[in-house]
């Protein structure tokens, strides 16, 4: 067989085994870059000839060189390896799987280019990760943001605004606050933009904070990630999907109870939207991880 239909193959299996699910652990003896982080999600997984790129959430990639001698196996948590430790050049893992890259190349991670992240286009915002990052400033710089009419969504994904949140997070974050990922910036209040700031970070740290442990919560938790035409677990509505900004991302929202701002929604100046009032709808959300530590 061919050796790129091999890779192709290879690059099949590794969407259904790491794809859309948190990754518990890495690890690459070989690795230049920087190092993928536990709990992040893998958004991509393509091939190009020799060459086995997985990005994601936060735009991190990872590049595999294969060559003749490199190849990636699937393995289920437990089971044993086809080669040696010693030929493991990267080790990727979720809750039920183990994907592994034996004897390629070049291994090696690097950011999807961004002209936003130029240091002439300005510093990174903070890092939602970090206990101290100065969450007002987050606040300040959204609203003050200098295109009025982007997308609350697009915005999210800004390093110039904050850094940290990723895909999966930024579409938790806006399902959680009920806010319209397609709200201009410029029409968020002081609350909106608190509100927001406040849960993502409440979720990147509650990840990072459990580790591996919690994982397998998290992944059955989310509320749209990945849900695409799956009931919303607010309101009787569905989840829907599309691609968005300037690579493309998939985008998730439920657009019956994310009205908030949504401008192509026409309403009275004086109607403010609702959240369900049914009591098992707000029990959810109280029991939510992220709005636990909040409290």
């Amino acid at each position: 067989m061919p050796e790129e239909v091999t890779i192709h193959r290879a690059a099949s299996a590794l969407r259904t085994a790491l794809g859309g699910k948190p990754m518990t652990r890495f690890d690459s003896p070989r690795l230049i870059g920087p190092v993928p982080q536990a709990g992040r999600t893998v958004e991509h997984v393509e091939s190009h000839g020799k060459h086995l790129e997985i990005e994601w959430d936060n735009g991190m990639i990872l590049h595999t060189h294969l060559r003749r001698s490199g190849s990636w196996h699937v393995y289920r948590q437990g089971e044993k390896w086809r080669r040696p430790y010693e030929q493991m050049h990267v080790s990727i893992e979720n809750e039920n799987w183990v994907a592994v890259c034996f004897n390629a190349n070049d291994v090696e991670t690097y950011r999807r280019p961004d002209k936003r992240r130029h240091p002439g286009s300005g510093r990174l915002g903070p890092d939602l990760a970090k206990p101290d990052a100065d969450l007002g400033l987050v606040v300040n710089l959204l609203l003050s943001f200098q295109d009025a009419s982007a997308r609350v969504a697009d915005v999210l994904l800004d390093q110039r605004v904050v850094f940290g949140i990723g895909n999966v997070y930024r579409c938790e974050a806006l399902w959680s606050t009920g806010v319209s990922p397609f709200a201009p910036v410029g029409q968020l209040t002081e609350s909106d933009a608190v509100r927001i700031v406040n849960t993502a970070a409440s979720m990147v740290r509650a990840q990072l904070l459990h580790g591996n442990a919690s994982a397998a919560h998290e992944i059955r938790g989310l509320a749209v990630y990945g849900r695409n035409g799956q009931g919303c677990r607010r309101c009787p509505g569905s989840i829907d999907g599309v691609q968005m900004g300037q690579h493309g991302r998939m985008l998730y929202w439920c657009p019956s109870c994310q009205s908030h701002l949504d401008p192509r929604i026409s309403r009275d100046p004086d109607d403010t939207p609702v959240m369900d009032p049914h009591p098992a709808a707000q029990r959810f959300l109280a029991d939510l991880p992220w709005n636990r530590n909040l409290a």
